[in-house]
C-alpha cells in the first residue's frame, strides 16, 4: 500500500501508539492523566503564572480546546486558576501542591515509557529520529505556511 511510505500515515500510527503506551503506563502506575494534561502541567510548572493561551502555545495545542484541558486539571486539584492582576480578562495558572507532587511522581514514569513509544529502534536510531522530529517541529514553530513549505506558494 502507498500509505505505508507516507509521513502522515506513519506519524498518525506513531501518535496513536504513543497515546496508548502513555495511557497504559499512567494507569498501571495509578495516575489519571492524559498526554496533553501532562504537557500542560509541565508548561505551567516551567512558567508559573502563565495564562491558558501561553500554555496552548508552549505545548502546540489548540487555543480553543485548551480550556477544557485546564478545567479538568483544576477539577482534579492539580492546577489553580486566578484572575491576573495585570489583565483582569486573563487567568494565571499555577500548579497546586498536589499538582507538583503528582507531576514529580509521574515524571519518571513518563521518562521510562519513552523507549516503549519507539520499539525496535536502537539508541542511535531513537536519537536520530528525535533529532529529525525536533527539526521538523522547529520549522513548524517558525510559522511557515504549509503551502510555502512545500514550495507551492
Amino acid at each position: 500500500m502507498e500509505i505505508h511510505d507516507m509521513a502522515g500515515h506513519l506519524i498518525r500510527r506513531l501518535h496513536q501508539h504513543s497515546t496508548q503506551v502513555f495511557q497504559a503506563h499512567a494507569r498501571d502506575a495509578g495516575f489519571d492523566l492524559t498526554p496533553v494534561q501532562f504537557a500542560a502541567m509541565d508548561a505551567i510548572r516551567s512558567d508559573p503564572g502563565i495564562d491558558q493561551a501561553g500554555v496552548a502555545a508552549l505545548i502546540a495545542y489548540d487555543r480553543a480546546t485548551i480550556g477544557g484541558v485546564i478545567e479538568r486539571l483544576v477539577q482534579k486539584g492539580y492546577v489553580k486558576r486566578v484572575v491576573s492582576r495585570r489583565d483582569r480578562r486573563a487567568r494565571e495558572l499555577t500548579l497546586t501542591e498536589d499538582g507538583r507532587r503528582v507531576f514529580h511522581a509521574f515524571l519518571p514514569v513518563v521518562r521510562t515509557l519513552q523507549d516503549d513509544i519507539l520499539p525496535g529502534l536502537t539508541d542511535a536510531e531513537r536519537a536520530a529520529f528525535l533529532a529529525l522530529a525536533r527539526k521538523a517541529a522547529r520549522f513548524l514553530d517558525q510559522g511557515k505556511p504549509a503551502a510555502a513549505a512545500n514550495g507551492d506558494g
